[in-house]
């Protein structure tokens, strides 16, 4: 069980950094070569997609890694689930197409959003076959199918830049390109691996089962869509475009920084439906883990800051660096939260407290709604990272509230310390230094420091750590 783990891990963060440098290279090569009113563009329009699929999922698609990783039948689940993503993406695709009656405004958005949607669209049609996977814990497989895309674009997005060929019309073909041969090489791997039969099967009464007990989840997922992507859509459309290039930069190296959690994130679903099945969790186990995660989140955030300037202003020619000072500060502020909000979601998910996280995502989705109609036409791109860390300290305070296990009461104590840990070790180490490799080390070095002063790093616990992952 151990080994598996570990292989799980491994095929999880695999993809995970492959799928993130390859994200980067292509954020990287558009922000530098676009203007930024066209980046800011192209990154309207993907917020636009990504929020709609995201709806249309109706949060059908953890339930399902619920459901197959409890061991109800996966060809049943998957038949249906492939009806849902076939039937609501072809209804909303042209429902996009029917948008240039009304469309009257901006034609070069128009035309992004149908030619981003049309390479989503492929994408949303592999969900089903990605989630079983991952429900059946075939992670390594699951990887396979999650990198296409973002290789085939990214390669061929440098191939341009450096052939002085790059232009709106080979970016959005280069799109739907990648999204398509992702959703062509999922389908072969699904069909050669897992064997079971790709088809959309309708049948009423397993398929109004499906969404009514993915109904909670759906109210979840239409609140952190808008959660997500409120921000960008409200710069977008009422500020400009170049104040969204600019705080899209942020916010996208801001997420890239999340690496850690995303490789951990999607192994807790099944790991902790198993553990909770069985009652073979232990609330220090639980304690221990919740530790390390607001470690690693504030080390992250300390590593954001240290970094960010001379580095970006420089591989950006002074585009997206300064510029974003005060913003990034502002998002690396929420990392700690975001690690403790998934750690009790994933806890309450696979206990079915579906009703309880609706409730908290709805005020959670009220701060940050308000806090961004409020601060963004003042603050801008730093009234948006504030009403974004505001909603973060939100959910995270609701969601401790709601801990019934006991061990688990002093998690927010925990985070106050290790991000405390991590702005003072920051703050000294830029203090006393003004050289940037030598501040940035002895910051790292400040922070582990300052953690074994408080004891939240115990040497004697890594055998304990161990046990948890040979589980």
């Amino acid at each position: 069980m151990k080994k598996r783990l570990i292989q799980n891990l491994s095929a999880n963060t695999l993809q995970l950094v492959i799928n993130q440098l390859f994200g980067v290279l292509m954020f990287y090569v558009l922000s530098v070569n676009l203007s930024k009113d066209n980046f800011g563009l192209i990154n309207l329009a993907l917020t636009v997609v990504f929020t709609a699929f995201n709806i249309l999922s109706f949060g059908i698609d953890q339930t399902v890694v619920k459901k197959v990783a409890h061991g109800d039948d996966a060809r049943g689940v998957l038949s249906i689930y492939i009806f849902h993503v076939v039937f609501t993406g072809i209804l909303f695709y042209g429902i996009l197409l029917l948008g240039k009656l009304f469309f009257t405004g901006d034609t070069l958005l128009y035309r992004l959003i149908l030619f981003v949607g049309a390479g989503k669209l492929m994408i949303f049609f592999s969900t089903p076959l990605k989630q079983v996977s991952g429900g059946m814990e075939r992670f390594k497989l699951q990887a396979y199918m999650l990198v296409v895309s973002n290789i085939v674009r990214g390669s061929a997005l440098v191939v341009l830049a450096v052939t002085h060929l790059l232009s709106i019309n080979h970016i959005l073909w280069i799109f739907i390109a990648g999204d398509t041969l992702e959703f062509l090489f999922s389908v072969y791997l699904f069909k050669r691996y897992i064997g079971i039969f790709i088809a959309p099967r309708w049948n009423k009464a397993e398929y109004g089962l499906l969404v009514k007990q993915s109904l909670p989840q759906v109210g979840v997922v239409l609140i952190t869509s808008a959660l997500a992507r409120f921000d960008w859509l409200f710069i977008g459309f009422m500020v400009s475009a170049i104040k969204l290039a600019e705080y899209s930069f942020a916010y996208k190296v801001f997420e890239i920084s999340t690496l850690p959690l995303l490789a951990i994130a999607p192994l807790l679903i099944p790991r902790f439906t198993q553990l909770f099945k069985d009652e073979s969790y232990t609330g220090d186990n639980l304690k221990l883990l919740i530790r390390v995660e607001m470690i690693i989140a504030t080390f992250t955030a300390l590593l954001l800051n240290m970094c960010w300037n001379p580095l970006i202003d420089q591989i950006t020619g002074g585009k997206y660096g300064a510029v974003n000072n005060s913003t990034i500060f502002i998002l690396s502020l929420c990392l700690p939260f975001i690690y403790l909000m998934n750690f009790f979601w994933t806890i309450y998910f696979v206990q079915n407290r579906l009703k309880m996280i609706l409730q908290v995502f709805l005020v959670t989705f009220g701060v940050n709604v308000i806090g961004d109609l409020v601060l963004i036409p003042f603050f801008k791109n730093e009234g948006a990272a504030i009403a974004f860390l505001a909603s973060c300290v939100v959910q995270a305070v609701l969601f401790s509230s709601k801990n019934k296990l006991s061990e688990l009461n002093g998690s927010l104590l925990v985070l106050l310390k290790c991000t405390a840990c991590a702005l003072i070790s920051g703050i000294l180490a830029k203090f006393l230094f003004q050289n940037f490799w030598l501040a940035l080390l002895v910051s790292v070095f400040f922070y582990f420091m300052a953690l074994a002063i408080i004891r939240q790093i115990k040497i004697a616990e890594y055998k304990n750590f161990r046990k948890i992952l040979g589980k």
